[in-house]
């Protein structure tokens, strides 16, 4: 009987996931340093330390290298758990206060953003040429307008909107400015760094939750 490690053993299962992880971290670096076009998977295999064949085998294409990739930046891990289901975005939906949740909310969204938003700029030059990137960012922003709408129902549901609210309004708003591409684009052009799209971030979704959404006549 062999006394090799078998490929299910958790030594085994380890190892992928150091070697994925490793993977992972290079090809965040590439994509956001030198872009989409100018990042090859043999560049990723080298600044990751493994071999090419490595690379192709777990990841297939360049494309699902970067969807990997920015769905990993997304949650912060590997881990099989999606979104909806972490500390901070349940809080976000389930806290006592108004306060609360929407600080859950804007420190998770914040952390969100600091470690995807970068490779989803990436993406956004990758659409019109990769099919597959198209599709994941266009499922992505729905999912990011559903998640925001979910967590606003929530608000609403428990008694913590201002009766004059126009919840329908509300997350017609705010879930376009909870996208990568706008953080992406305050940050190019009022230079918010994360500390302030936090800080804006609360203070918007608070007057929001907290003022009448009807103009005055």
């Amino acid at each position: 009987m062999s006394s090799g490690v078998k490929k299910s053993s958790p030594l085994w299962d380890a190892r992928k996931a150091e070697t994925e992880r490793k993977i992972l971290d290079a090809a965040r670096r590439l994509f956001i340093a030198d872009g989409y076009a100018a990042t090859s998977l043999a560049a990723v295999a080298e600044a990751a330390e493994v071999g090419s064949r490595t690379v192709y085998l777990r990841f297939g294409s360049k494309a699902e290298l970067l969807k990997r990739a920015i769905d990993v930046a997304i949650v912060g891990d590997t881990e099989d758990i999606d979104l909806a289901r972490r500390d901070w975005h349940m809080l976000a939906g389930t806290a006592p206060t108004l306060h609360e949740r929407v600080t859950a909310y804007a420190g998770g969204a914040r952390q969100l953003m600091e470690r995807a938003a970068p490779l989803i700029a990436a993406a956004v030059a990758a659409e019109a040429s990769e099919p597959l990137i198209a599709a994941a960012a266009e499922a992505g922003r729905a999912a990011t307008q559903q998640h925001i709408a979910d967590i606003w129902q929530r608000f609403h549901s428990d008694g913590l909107l201002h009766p004059e609210a126009d919840l329908d309004w509300i997350i017609a708003t705010v879930g376009p400015l909870g996208q990568a591409d706008t953080y992406n684009l305050m940050v190019r052009t009022l230079g918010l760094d994360p500390a302030g799209y936090e800080q804006w971030l609360y203070g918007t979704w608070m007057r929001l939750a907290t003022t009448p959404s009807t103009l005055p006549r």
